[in-house]
């Protein structure tokens, strides 16, 4: 965060004097004063190197073919902060900041190039590319567990991350110590308390929320309760999570390669200030260099604690699910899911000797009457 206008050379002075001091730790210190290690570092060095703590000049020379050396400075140090960050998105970083007289993007690529801030095997890897979008914010949210990694304390850290489809809204970054339901469930009815819920969740066949065999579970039946359909990717196609995957990466390239986590309390506040910066800071690509906030608002829809079971319509046709997860059907038995033990589905005809059965406003289940065969167990909407 920059320096308070009205007290900069005082709050420099004040902060450089605390450094000597070593009262607290260098870390501690520039957060008290709102600002980063890489410029509490700029400004130590400066009073160590007996120059004043002011601002350098950023004003252009005028000179058509060269870029001022103030300003190579600003874009150079700005690309410091965040190494990760190309040519478009640090122009749109130091325009919303509030400076005008910028080179166009190539010569800031070029000053980049220049200066061995940047290399083209790696400008080759980050060319953006075009995905579908869902049309409004809340429409898809995708959710996933980054791949774990060590901390200093031997333990291991499984950053749970969940995105909202159309503006790209980093909506949830935990630090986790497990891939379990019970450390899941909680994260996730934060979020859903802070945001709302939304019309779909997209996640990958794996624990907590997955069955590995592309059966219902519990998490399913929660989220439809909850009146949201919950998506299940292919197994071993993690580009269906496409936006899940860049932001991971995003999280690798721009954190977790720089920092080297203590404990769980200590990713948690890395990944804290991060996700503020890569959703009010950050200039996104997909969104025209917009960053994600401008296009995301909660949802309307509210989280209930303790959703109802499904109501059906008078003279509905019901069927109870055992306790083994299995419904009879025209004294025949097919097998759901456990997750269902205890629950009515709705009966319902879809064809010549063929049934649906819904749960709610979903179709759970398609079955062949005359060939006593389930031939759907996916979830969908309702018609």
């Amino acid at each position: 965060m920059p320096w308070k206008e009205k007290t900069v050379k005082s709050e420099r002075e004040t902060f450089v004097r605390e450094a000597q001091q070593r009262e607290i730790s260098f870390s501690a210190l520039c957060r008290k004063h709102e600002i980063t290690r890489k410029t509490g570092y700029k400004w130590l060095r400066r009073f160590q190197a007996g120059e004043e703590l002011t601002d350098r000049g950023r004003a252009p020379t005028h000179q058509r073919t060269q870029t001022s050396a103030a300003t190579q400075e600003l874009i150079l140090s700005a690309r410091d902060e965040h190494p990760a960050w190309g040519p478009r998105k640090l122009e749109r970083y130091l325009q919303n900041k509030g400076y005008t007289e910028l080179p166009c993007k190539s010569t800031i690529g070029n000053i980049l190039k220049r200066n061995e801030r940047i290399e083209p095997e790696i400008s080759q890897k980050h060319k953006p590319i075009n995905r579908f979008a869902r049309e409004c914010p809340n429409d898809l949210w995708q959710m996933d567990y980054k791949g774990d990694f060590t901390m200093l304390n031997g333990q291991r850290c499984y950053p749970l991350t969940i995105l909202d489809d159309h503006s790209r809204f980093s909506l949830c970054l935990k630090a986790e110590d497990s891939l379990s339901y019970e450390r899941f469930y909680p994260a996730l009815i934060q979020v859903f308390e802070m945001y709302g819920l939304p019309h779909e969740l997209l996640c990958d066949n794996g624990k907590p929320w997955g069955d590995s065999k592309g059966g219902i579970t519990m998490f399913d039946v929660w989220m439809m309760r909850l009146n949201i359909r919950p998506i299940h990717g292919r197994p071993m196609h993690p580009q269906t999570q496409g936006k899940e995957e860049r932001f991971h990466r995003t999280l690798k390239e721009e954190l977790l390669r720089h920092r080297t986590m203590l404990n769980l309390c200590d990713a948690q506040q890395a990944f804290d200030d991060w996700q503020y910066e890569y959703n009010y800071e950050r200039p996104h690509s997909a969104l025209g260099l917009d960053v994600p906030a401008k296009h995301y608002k909660v949802s309307s829809r509210p989280f209930i604690q303790q959703p109802p079971e499904p109501d059906y319509p008078d003279g509905a046709r019901l069927r109870k699910v055992n306790y083994k997860g299995y419904v009879s059907i025209c004294r025949h038995r097919y097998y759901l899911s456990e997750a269902f033990a205890g629950t009515y589905l709705q009966l319902t005809d879809s064809g010549e000797n063929s049934v649906d059965l819904h749960y709610g406003s979903f179709r759970v289940a398609s079955i062949n009457l005359s060939e006593r065969l389930i031939t759907s167990k996916h979830i969908y909407w309702a018609t």
